[in-house]
């Protein structure tokens, strides 16, 4: 190892530590909620950046591109385990698959333009959503199932939940379970199942990012675009890891407290990020 890096590691082993902490938990929130982890990733990739001394545009829309890239390896272990306990909607998935792709990679594309400020807004906003619905939505009983994979819902919703989820960096997973358990479906069901949205819009989401991040300035080094190399690897590992953990979990924990943790999860983070970006 060279002294420039042994020098760097000298000085920031705290933000690395902090990189593998974040990866493992987002890979076990992935798991254990279906979201792919980006509530966590993203905000804790801004703050290390910021940290590091680079602007709040670039670092903001590196934390997404950055964040998106690890969702692939989180989805893809946690929806492995959810499909081995047979909780995956694969008809869902095939049908919703295609749109959440498309808006996903329209979402990666716009991000080249749209500031940091506004990138917040999407991303807190629909976290706060999200958030209250899981606390404080009432429990509405037997609720009639309703058939999401009729055309007229599929490709507005499916779309939608690719663009946004892009946008804010999150996978599919925390619009895919509001979704679904407003349309009938079971808690665990929707958890496993969402957890395949996170590939669908990971993976063009990733290739917006890099492309509409191809000419930016002021980038953290060794990125691609908006995807941190570094950064990538280490949470992705980490994440790789923990997903199959937070997946069995979740097959063994109450509907009900699943979805409060998941909503208190989700309020924490966007909380987090809104205040730094707008008081710092």
């Amino acid at each position: 190892m060279s002294l420039p890096e042994m020098s760097f590691l000298a000085e920031h082993w705290v933000l690395i530590v902090a990189l593998l902490a974040a990866g493992f938990a987002s890979g076990f929130a992935g798991g254990l909620f279906g979201i792919g982890g980006g509530v966590i990733t993203t905000p804790a990739l801004y703050a290390i950046f910021h940290l590091l001394g680079y602007e709040e545009g670039p670092s903001l829309k590196t934390a997404i591109g950055t964040s998106l890239a690890v969702i692939i390896v989180t989805s893809v272990r946690s929806l492995a385990t959810h499909h081995r306990a047979g909780h995956v909607d694969g008809e869902m998935l095939r049908h919703w698959a295609p749109w959440i792709a498309g808006g996903a990679g329209a979402g990666g594309l716009l991000a080249h333009w749209a500031p940091a400020e506004l990138l917040t807004i999407i991303f807190a906003g629909g976290a706060f959503y999200v958030a209250y619905r899981r606390l404080f939505g009432r429990d509405r009983g037997h609720v009639k199932t309703i058939n999401l994979n009729r055309r007229r819902m599929k490709v507005p919703l499916g779309f939608g939940t690719g663009f946004f989820s892009s946008l804010m960096g999150i996978g599919g997973g925390a619009m895919g379970v509001m979704v679904m358990t407003l349309a009938g479906r079971t808690m665990h069901q929707a958890i496993a199942t969402s957890a395949g949205f996170g590939v669908a819009v990971a993976a063009p989401g990733v290739v917006g990012f890099i492309i509409s991040g191809l000419a930016a300035e002021a980038l953290p080094p060794m990125s691609l675009g908006y995807v941190n190399l570094p950064a990538f690897a280490v949470m992705a590992l980490m994440a790789g890891i923990a997903a199959p953990w937070g997946a069995k979990a979740a097959h063994h924990l109450d509907a009900s407290l699943l979805s409060k943790g998941f909503g208190a999860y989700v309020l924490f983070a966007a909380g987090a990020l809104a205040f730094d970006v707008f008081t710092g």
